[in-house]
């Protein structure tokens, strides 16, 4: 697996609570933090597929295949921690900063108070690291028997 930035992680949780992931059996849509874009992401055992750019043509997990491992419990989900990033607009701020993720990430940073960031930063680490060591396949097109 390749691996995706950590601004990744950020992003699966304001997908999450912003309540823009609709779960189904072996599949999810996952909205953008726009609004205007919608995901599709489909499972089979280790495999997972979406229709995000980052997912679908880079290779690694996006933050809508990152949304649902969450969602699965694959990771760990601490919704406390993501209601602190509640209703960001990644895609405006990813925008403006010109995909420099980690200066979107810092902007939403400064807007919290010490211990919330110290917090945010921890638990995102953490599943970052989590989402390391899984071992997921990022296909194109998930392939069931």
């Amino acid at each position: 697996m390749k691996e995706p930035p950590i601004a990744k992680v950020y992003e699966a949780f304001t997908a999450i609570a912003s309540g823009h992931v609709e779960m189904k059996e072996e599949e999810a849509i996952v909205r953008s933090s726009n609004d205007e874009k919608k995901y599709q992401v489909t499972w089979y055992q280790n495999q997972y597929s979406s229709t995000d750019n980052a997912s679908f043509w880079q290779g690694y997990p996006g933050y809508p295949i990152i949304a649902v491992l969450l969602l699965k419990k694959e990771l760990p989900f601490h919704e406390e921690v993501a209601a602190l990033v509640k209703d960001v607009n990644w895609h405006d701020l990813n925008k403006q900063y010109q995909r420099n993720y980690d200066k979107a990430i810092q902007e939403v940073l400064e807007n919290l108070s010490e211990e919330n960031r110290e917090l945010l930063e921890k638990t995102a680490k953490e599943v970052y690291q989590q989402l390391l060591q899984l071992k997921i396949e990022v296909v194109r097109k998930v392939k069931k028997p």
